[in-house]
């Protein structure tokens, strides 16, 4: 029988910037965390994150570890192009990066940029009328939420140009018959997005099982729109990014290592 070995990562602390190693640390939080609510898929989905800083140079996970493994010094700096610029033992998937690096050459904003493929996500991204307005958290994302037509696994690079005009200037991406995706200034910004968007198909799941829905009005969707905009404009996620380390911290604090 074979045994299985933890995997490590030296401490690259050192070695870079102090911007740089914040950016690390919160990246590596983003991923432990959607590993904790179980919505990792083994090895497979992004978040990428762009280091702070004149050059285009982002972060991204070793290929081949488990979300729950990811500490900030494993994370592997690449350029757009997914070419690594700074010695690494690691590999990264380079066919991975197809959809964040098109988001991040489009949108300046989107210094994160957070991919899953949830069973609930993936669920509602099937269904045709997509997302509905029938929770608050639905609410919250429906106003700032796009779609994109699958079309195939994501390794054509020509399929970018249409994902960031489907994406336009919205905050999460409806990926048909695939998952979900968001993005944020930041990695609690983007963490908030994904966080409300992945809630929001788990409550349309549960209530499609339950009968009949209670649809809210036009102008009370518009509404909640309007009350949800600070949170992706301005960034409204300090509180709960806070908590979200300290849970993070409690359960095991080696993603900052």
């Amino acid at each position: 029988m074979s045994v299985a070995h933890a995997v490590s990562a030296p401490s690259i602390r050192d070695q870079v910037s102090q911007e740089e190693w914040e950016m690390r640390v919160d990246l590596a939080a983003l991923y432990r965390i959607v590993a904790h609510y179980g919505w990792d898929d083994l090895i497979y989905t992004h978040i990428s994150a762009r280091i702070p800083g004149p050059d285009h140079h982002f972060l991204i996970n070793p290929y081949g570890w488990a979300f729950d493994e990811i500490t900030a010094s494993s994370l592997v700096k690449i350029d757009i192009d997914g070419n690594v610029v700074m010695e690494s033992p690691y590999r990264i998937n380079p066919a991975g990066f197809t959809i964040h690096s098109a988001i991040h050459a489009a949108r300046e904003d989107a210094r994160c940029v957070i991919h899953l493929h949830t069973d609930d996500g993936v669920a509602v991204s099937a269904q045709k009328d997509g997302l509905l307005p029938i929770s608050q958290h639905a609410m919250q994302v429906h106003g700032f939420l796009s779609y994109h037509d699958y079309e195939g696994i994501a390794l054509d690079l020509d399929e970018r140009e249409r994902l960031v005009a489907d994406l336009g200037d919205n905050y999460m991406l409806m990926l048909r018959n695939h998952g979900t995706l968001a993005v944020g200034k930041d990695c609690e910004a983007a963490w908030l997005a994904i966080f409300f968007l992945e809630r929001a198909c788990t409550m349309q799941v549960r209530a499609q099982a339950g009968g009949q829905l209670n649809l809210v009005s036009d102008a009370v969707v518009e509404k909640v729109k309007e009350q949800s905009r600070p949170i992706y404009e301005k960034g409204g996620g300090g509180l709960s990014w806070a908590a979200v380390l300290r849970k993070l911290d409690r359960i095991d604090p080696g993603f900052r290592d």
